[in-house]
């Protein structure tokens, strides 16, 4: 921008935009000559590490390879939010303002880019993508967020310091970036966000170095780690490691000697010191240590650091239990229980998991039930023999979305959230019909309801159950299943931990 123009003809408008990019430009020339040191070797690698947006899958990847709920769900939010704003800046920025990019005579060669971009300067997608993906990530998790942010910061300064924007395009597109991140926040609230219900607050010991305090784990879930976490931030808390088909003899002894019973494992490690600490009246630390979790994730303890906050703090509520008695007994369920596939899709994803890992384990499980040539299941349902291919039950109302995992916001409603997909020729196809429709769908093929109760006649001997990841065989008859309101009482940070 040439010094002396006359800007005395302009109208006003005319005049503040000439203005401001007089000064525009002048910010560049002056960061074209300013010497920022160690620049030279890392902000255009940087700057060419961010082009397509290939840094911040990488980074999302690297965030979801920690394998904790907290890092996965902010690398989602940080792609949802980049994705947000590059659609918005090819669509519309890029073609709204067709300014030219900057001349490059007074950057030094070696900053310069080898391959120029042809696309217009305004506004800068690589400092849009920058702060979305930021944006997005410390909206669900701050930590994460002071991680990223200053990666985010010098790949929007590399566009300057390599001569391809003026400063004006990168901080209108970190601008748009930001506003991306809030408008997916808005779309999908963050787990901080989530109005949590009011749930019955229980008393429960406070116990600040965790004197009292007896976690057992499951040494076969891989714990060690997270254990010797949690015993770091409670250094007086007692732990006991142990193999699988130990588990139970060694929660009946923690349970004789502890004030808190604490387990580390999987859902059904989790189900066996439920029943111990239901059957002493103790209340129950859950630490989750094994693949899904779904517990312990559902009561918002993650890791460590929210079971020792809660555990500190005397942080606790009252959850509800399901029960359901057999002709061979009882048993107790803190998730889920089902009769149908779902009991043989379990049995084949222990068979393989500990060769290829919970989840491709899962998938296989799926694929080899849905493809195996068996029967309904044939139950006495509201005084009805009818054919099923599942019949779900969940302790508490499940919430979900298509084929999204679900979850639930309350885990004391008093409620059994009962599917049936009913039988016919084709159970893969009706499966997933029942999957899409979501949870409410009544159809000649699927149907839900929510009760207290339930009672099943006529199941066939040798059925198999399957309840918090564990299978068992009813030996025929009657299956009644019941709510247990507000039976147990376990530690939970009251507040979102973020």
């Amino acid at each position: 921008m040439s010094p002396d123009l006359d800007l005395t003809a302009l109208p006003t408008g005319r005049k503040a935009l000439r203005k401001f990019l007089d000064v525009d430009g002048r910010v560049f020339e002056a960061a074209a000559a300013w010497h920022w040191p160690g620049a030279e070797r890392v902000l255009p690698r940087l700057s060419r590490s961010a082009n397509h947006g290939v840094l911040w899958f990488a980074t999302a990847a690297a965030m979801a390879a920690i394998r904790t709920p907290r890092a996965r769900r902010a690398a989602v939010r940080g792609l949802a939010s980049l994705s947000v704003a590059s659609l918005t800046i090819n669509t519309i920025g890029k073609r709204s303002v067709r300014r030219a990019r900057p001349v490059l005579d007074p950057v030094p060669l070696v900053r310069q880019l080898k391959r120029q971009p042809i696309t217009t300067s305004f506004p800068s997608g690589h400092a849009a993508s920058a702060a979305a993906f930021a944006t997005g990530v410390a909206l669900e998790s701050p930590s994460w967020g002071a991680v990223v942010a200053p990666v985010a910061f010098s790949v929007a300064a590399s566009r300057v310091y390599t001569g391809v924007h003026f400063p004006s395009d990168v901080l209108a597109g970190a601008a748009l970036g930001v506003g991306a991140a809030f408008l997916v926040r808005r779309l999908v609230p963050t787990r901080a966000q989530i109005r949590r219900p009011a749930r019955p607050r229980a008393q429960a010991p406070a116990l600040p170095e965790g004197e009292g305090l007896v976690v057992v784990a499951n040494r076969a879930s891989g714990t060690a780690d997270r254990v010797r976490a949690l015993h770091a931030a409670l250094p007086m808390a007692e732990t006991v490691e142990c193999a699988p088909e130990e588990v139970r003899d060694e929660l009946e002894k923690a349970a004789a000697r502890a004030r808190v019973l604490g387990v580390c494992g999987g859902d059904g490690t989790v189900n066996a010191a439920a029943e111990v600490a239901l059957r002493h009246g103790l209340p129950l630390a859950v630490l989750p240590g094994g693949t899904l979790n779904h517990f312990a994730y559902d009561l918002h303890v993650e890791d460590e650091r929210d079971l020792a906050r809660a555990i500190r703090h005397g942080e606790a509520v009252r959850v509800d239990a399901g029960r359901f008695v057999t002709s061979d007994g009882e048993g107790l369920f803190l998730n889920t229980l089902s009769l149908g596939v779902y009991p043989e899709l379990v049995r084949e994803r222990e068979r393989w998991s500990h060769r290829i890992g919970g989840w491709p384990a899962g998938l296989l499980g799926t694929l080899k039930v849905l493809r195996a040539d068996q029967h309904p299941l044939e139950v006495e349902l509201g005084g009805e023999r009818r054919p099923l291919w599942l019949l779900f039950v969940g302790n508490g109302v499940y919430h979900r979305m298509g084929l999204a995992p679900g979850r639930r916001t309350d885990l004391a409603d008093g409620l059994l959230d009962v599917r049936v997909v009913h039988g016919s020729r084709r159970p893969a196809l009706r499966l997933l019909a029942a999957a899409v429709a979501g949870p409410l769908t009544r159809s000649p093929a699927h149907a839900a309801v929510q009760v207290n109760r339930l009672r099943l006649k006529g199941i066939a001997p040798g059925t198999p159950l399957a309840y918090d990841g564990e299978v068992v065989p009813v030996s025929g008859g009657e299956v009644t299943v019941e709510n247990l309101p507000e039976a147990l009482t376990v530690y939970r940070p009251l507040e979102p931990t973020i």
